[in-house]
């Protein structure tokens, strides 16, 4: 019988949900700026899905989130060590075929998506990997009491309406803005900007952006999809910003897993419309870097 990826991965990160953990929540410091899986040979991040499988409970364990397979661990130098167990990631091929529908003519062609998986390993479990990939260079530690001067200029470009010291965190659809309460009142700068980037990727949501349904009402499974989507969006940034990520209340965690349950393509939505929401912001960060230098 063929194995269904979705179920797979959707039966992985519910089991971790109802033990009470949001597998999404970055869970080492010990690597500032690379705290995002990624690839060890190419230091590509993975983007999606395979973002919150490898941030998993198991995989958590490792010093540094950089993986690779078992021939690029031989094409290195090394290799993965004996009885070592792999993580999955997965990948979607693209294929063009003849398109067969009724009205198309002889040639036309298609584009048909097929996931793919493949094992991936982490660096610590492996043996003989050259310098280069075990001790990639580090970003210096940033003051976690102070403000972050690079995340607050990130924000500025959007040019989104951040208004701080309202009391309260949320992004207003009829009006357009982001209200956050005070920096003073986070706990950390790391509460602070989770928050911050949370907020901002409802914001992404609004029609003159990327246009999702925002209207929907706590309790419903929409409402839930699109605070996942907003979780994931916050977790990806902090990760490329190494802020520490925070558990959602019990609420947040009851509505995930209920979605969950009823479809089982529903993290793969989300994580694919969070990191839309991340490159969204990016492209705007790279547009007003742009207009500077110019």
């Amino acid at each position: 019988m063929k194995r269904d990826l979705y179920a797979d991965v959707t039966a992985r990160i519910l089991a971790e949900l109802e033990a009470g953990a949001a597998p999404w929540v970055k869970p080492w410091s010990a690597t500032p700026g690379l705290n995002t899986p990624s690839n060890a040979m190419t230091g590509r991040p993975y983007s999606g899905i395979n973002v919150l499988s490898l941030w998993s409970t198991r995989a958590a364990s490792y010093r540094t989130p950089r993986f690779l397979t078992f021939k690029r661990a031989l094409e290195a130098g090394g290799a993965v060590r004996k009885d070592e167990h792999g993580h999955k990631v997965v990948f979607v091929k693209r294929l063009s075929v003849q398109d067969k529908r009724e009205g198309t003519v002889e040639g036309d062609q298609k584009i048909i998506p097929m996931m793919r998986e493949y094992t991936v390993f982490n660096i610590d479990q492996c043996d003989g990997l050259p310098e280069k990939i075990t001790n990639p260079v580090t970003k210096a530690p940033r003051n976690h009491d102070e403000r972050c001067s690079l995340a607050d200029a990130f924000m500025a470009s959007s040019k989104a309406d951040i208004r701080e010291g309202h009391g309260e965190a949320f992004f207003s659809l009829t009006t357009d803005f982001v209200s956050m309460p005070a920096f003073e009142a986070f706990k950390s700068a790391d509460n602070f900007y989770c928050v911050a980037f949370h907020e901002l990727g409802h914001w992404t949501g609004h029609k003159s952006r990327l246009d999702r349904d925002l209207k929907n009402r706590f309790g419903t499974k929409a409402y839930a999809a699109e605070e996942l989507v907003a979780e994931l969006t916050s977790a990806f940034l902090c990760a490329e910003f190494d802020f520490g990520g925070d558990l959602r209340h019990a609420g947040y965690i009851a509505n995930w897993a209920t979605l969950l349950r009823d479809d089982q393509r529903a993290f793969f939505t989300a994580a694919s419309k969070a990191q839309a929401a991340a490159d969204y912001l990016r492209g705007l960060a790279i547009a007003s870097d742009d207009r500077v230098a110019a």
